[in-house]
Formats: C-alpha cells, sequence, structure tokens
C-alpha cells in the first residue's frame, strides 16, 4: 500500500497579519491544481515594517518592503515568496522572476471612517491618513478641504489611530479590508486611478527554478 508524500516547499513573506492570510490564500488556490503542496513559512521583519518614520510617498517600486526577503530568497533561505503586487520593486532583483500573479480580489480604495460617520458629516479640514501622493490626490478631487497625514503601521495600527481620533479617515486598499475580515467597518469608495496589480499577489521564484516555475503557471493570470 503506497501513500502520497506532500511537497514542502518554504516560502518567505512578512509577518504581519495580512502578509499571513495572503500566503494561506496562495496555498488554498494551489491546492485545488496541485493538492500534494505544503508551504513552510518564513516570517522576517523587512525595512519597511521596522521603519515606521520615512514616508512611502517616494519609495513606490522600490523594494522598501521586500529587501530582506529578496536576499533570503538569493541565498536559498526560502524557494519562493509571497507579496502584494504593488509592494514589488521595479525592476525586481537579478536572479528573481515572477512566478504567478494571482487573480486576486478587489482592487478598489477606500476611506474607513469611525462608526456613523460619512462623507458630509466629516468637519472642514478633518484629517485622513495616507501616505500616498496617488491617494492624495483622489482624497482631495473628492473634497478639497480635507488634509492628508502621513501615517504609518499596519492595518490594524492604522485603524486604531483612526479609532482613537488622530485621523479622522484612513484610506486603505478594500482587498485588504476582504482579506482581513474587516468589511464591517464604516467607509467610503474612494474613486479615481488605482495603484496597478492592487488586489493580485505576486509569486517569486529563482529565475531557474523551472519545478516552481512550472508549478506555479496554473494560478497564473498573465
Amino acid at each position: 500500500m503506497s501513500c502520497s508524500t506532500k511537497k514542502k516547499i518554504i516560502v518567505g513573506a512578512r509577518g504581519s497579519p495580512l502578509s499571513r492570510v495572503q500566503m494561506d490564500e496562495v496555498l488554498q488556490e494551489l491546492l485545488q491544481f496541485h493538492p500534494d503542496v505544503e508551504f513552510e513559512p518564513i516570517w522576517i521583519t523587512t525595512t519597511g515594517d521596522r521603519d515606521l518614520k520615512t514616508s512611502l510617498r517616494s519609495l513606490e517600486k522600490t523594494d522598501f518592503f521586500t529587501k530582506e526577503i529578496d536576499a533570503l530568497q538569493l541565498s536559498e533561505g526560502c524557494r519562493l515568496s509571497v507579496h502584494s503586487a504593488k509592494d514589488l520593486p521595479n525592476p525586481l532583483p537579478k536572479g528573481l522572476v515572477i512566478a504567478a500573479l494571482t487573480k486576486g480580489v478587489d482592487p478598489s480604495d477606500s476611506i474607513v471612517l469611525r462608526s456613523g460617520e460619512t462623507l458630509e458629516t466629516l468637519p472642514l479640514g478633518a484629517k485622513i491618513g495616507t501616505s500616498s501622493e496617488r491617494r492624495e490626490k483622489n482624497i482631495r478631487d473628492l473634497r478639497s478641504d480635507l488634509v492628508c497625514v502621513d501615517i504609518r503601521g499596519n492595518i490594524q495600527a492604522r485603524l486604531a489611530l483612526l479609532d482613537a481620533g488622530v485621523v479622522d479617515g484612513v484610506v486603505m486598499a478594500e482587498a485588504a479590508l476582504i482579506r482581513l475580515k474587516l468589511t464591517h467597518r464604516t467607509r467610503i469608495p474612494l474613486p479615481g486611478e488605482r495603484a496597478e496589480h492592487q488586489g493580485q499577489l505576486a509569486v517569486l521564484a529563482l529565475e531557474d527554478d523551472e519545478e516552481m516555475l512550472k508549478l506555479f503557471k496554473a494560478i497564473d493570470t498573465r
């Protein structure tokens, strides 16, 4: 009598609650096509997780949130890595390629407000937390008096600032709220330009790892 052996793959990712959910999302998608796969995660604290003072306004498409994970993967400390696709540096570090870009979830942005608030009830000059120039433009197009302020930290930390009254609203990717089961929070859609690949997840592999590149074709949407 034979028994199947799980293919265990070491996967690196950030250790935030959102990143942990994203890792599982990728695994669950892959299991539909390859039920013999198992992920062994390595949770990594990146520069972007430690440095909560630097504004993100000029850091899009850099390795601020990936540098340490990239280094681990290139040294073969993990075989794959999972990232929010919009956080990837451009270009990718030499030796790494995208093995899969997932179908993802809602790519839109939302402004999360305290319970009972609406766009109309926000006071003149209300403070909206965002560290994105793109989102700031969209906020001012929505209501020109709103004041945008830099805030940093994971989803839970930013929501805590909202609940404590430090800010009157926080811009968040709808995908993050969906993945963390936070869609009960009061929020309004933020129209305007969205980040490329927002809501999608990217799986990175070593460029010469043909086995992984072949394995992840099953969930690659490109």
